[in-house]
């Protein structure tokens, strides 16, 4: 049987009822249930245990972002399927199916992949310093295709203080086009528009209503376009979002204890990870912590373990073993409360900040930072700011985009922890067959594929 796997990021039990009344229906009707979070619970670490149905001891993802001790630097989002070890989903259904195919549109890990087709995000970066939103896709030529016929991939809607319905509904219609085109055997179709709002606003405030009724109707209308053509469709998401109220900046901490090695750069100040004795690699409500001096062993612990807003502690190898998420993931991992998250912020004055903090900068960043959903709340007119920057990018001049706060209070969702609350845990939509792991989801879609 040819199936579709919607990821509708941040959807959990608690957000089911009158505010999504088609994706509620369609739970009712076909069978819906929450399962375990994996650990920790973020989209490159969840993703990874859904496509090859392995903990991170055996996909070795475990985070959205690292401290590669070798080239002594962290790396956010990258994008080679190669990071992730172990016999993915597609693969395992290839050996079994005659013809087989399989369409990976948006999950991450997507370059370089061994899935039929694959569409991802991917900007341009020419020698003169531009930044040109773009995707990347398998086979290469369906990059024109895609945009020939559907327009270019709105990218500011994909992430920053304009991300919003319209990537969700291009990557929706980019799944449609696939489906008319090659019918591939599974299509695993990313819906990200939920993470936006529940992150901004946090998961009971009053705008998140109509945020569910957009991504409902993209999503329902997805719904009904596989199944009239006989596709059976299951949704998923990959962790819920918890409320939060209290951002934990380790690596201030740690800079106030002189363990950071800071350097200079053009008057602001740049965090020198290789040469730190200790700092911290920040994800949402987890924090790798790399040791560069073992005599501080212990006192990087206790600092952990006696900080507000941390409710443990955790060893990598007492809790993967030794392998490949160990060697990946420092000497500590950091679990903020439920209420908290953690912050990448080094910087003790806003003055002093380097120059990447106040734009949208995924990659340079040694950390996650959820304030590049907002605009910075102090600028007068920042549409104006921003009209202007867009010019001068027009114009081919060289600048930076620098309207994102330093406010991290401004967060009011988060996610990463394992252990939450029934209702905040991930969903799976569209079977009455039990699962309770990841790796359980991992094993009903190749069944759904094998068996119908």
């Amino acid at each position: 049987m040819r199936l579709a796997v919607l990821n509708i990021v941040g959807l959990s039990e608690s957000l089911l009822g009158p505010h999504l009344p088609g994706l509620t229906a369609f739970a009712n009707t076909h069978g819906h249930q929450s399962y375990a979070p994996v650990f920790p619970a973020v989209t490159c670490t969840a993703q990874s245990s859904l496509t090859t149905g392995l903990p991170p001891s055996g996909h070795g993802i475990v985070a959205n972002g690292w401290y590669d001790r070798e080239s002594a630097e962290v790396r956010f989002w990258k994008q080679s399927n190669r990071l992730v070890r172990g016999k993915k989903l597609w693969d395992k259904l290839r050996c079994q199916i005659p013809g087989f195919t399989c369409a990976k549109l948006f999950w991450w890990y997507n370059m370089y992949s061994s899935a039929d087709f694959t569409i991802t995000p991917r900007p341009l970066y020419p020698a003169d310093g531009r930044k040109v939103f773009d995707i990347h896709t398998q086979p290469m030529l369906l990059r024109d295709d895609l945009k020939r016929d559907l327009g270019e991939f709105p990218f500011p809607a994909f992430w920053g203080p304009a991300a919003g319905i319209a990537s969700s509904e291009w990557i929706a219609a980019s799944a449609k086009w696939i489906e008319e085109n090659h019918s591939p055997t599974i299509s695993l179709v990313y819906l990200p528009h939920l993470d936006y709002p529940l992150q901004k606003y946090g998961p009971l405030a009053p705008e998140i209503p109509g945020e569910l009724a957009k991504i409902d109707r993209v999503a329902t209308d997805l719904i009904a376009f596989y199944q009239a053509r006989g596709v059976r469709v299951l949704a998923l998401s990959e962790y819920g979002i918890s409320a939060v109220n209290r951002p934990v900046h380790l690596n201030r901490l740690f800079r106030a204890k002189g363990w950071l090695l800071l350097k200079n750069e053009l008057g602001r100040e740049t965090l020198d990870c290789g040469g730190s004795r200790a700092f911290a690699v920040a994800d949402h409500q987890i924090a790798h912590v790399y040791v560069n001096d073992p005599s501080i062993v212990n006192e990087v612990r206790s600092l952990l373990e006696n900080t507000p807003g941390i409710e443990e502690v955790r060893v990598p190898h007492q809790t993967w073993g030794a392998g490949i998420a160990t060697d990946r993931a420092g000497d500590f991992i950091a679990v903020a409360a439920l209420d908290s998250w953690f912050t990448y912020y080094f910087w003790e004055d806003d003055a002093l900040a380097p120059d990447y903090a106040r734009t949208i900068d995924i990659h340079r960043k040694p950390g996650y930072d959820p304030c590049e959903l907002f605009i910075d709340p102090s600028i007068k007119s920042p549409k104006l700011r921003i009209a202007k920057f867009l010019l001068e990018k027009k114009l081919g001049l060289r600048g930076q985009l620098d309207v994102i706060p330093l406010d991290a209070s401004l967060v009011k969702g988060s996610h990463g922890r394992d252990c939450v609350p029934l209702n905040e845990c991930p969903v799976l939509l569209g079977t009455r067959f039990s699962v309770s792991t990841a790796a359980d989801v991992h094993q009903m879609m190749i069944d759904a594929v094998m068996h119908g």
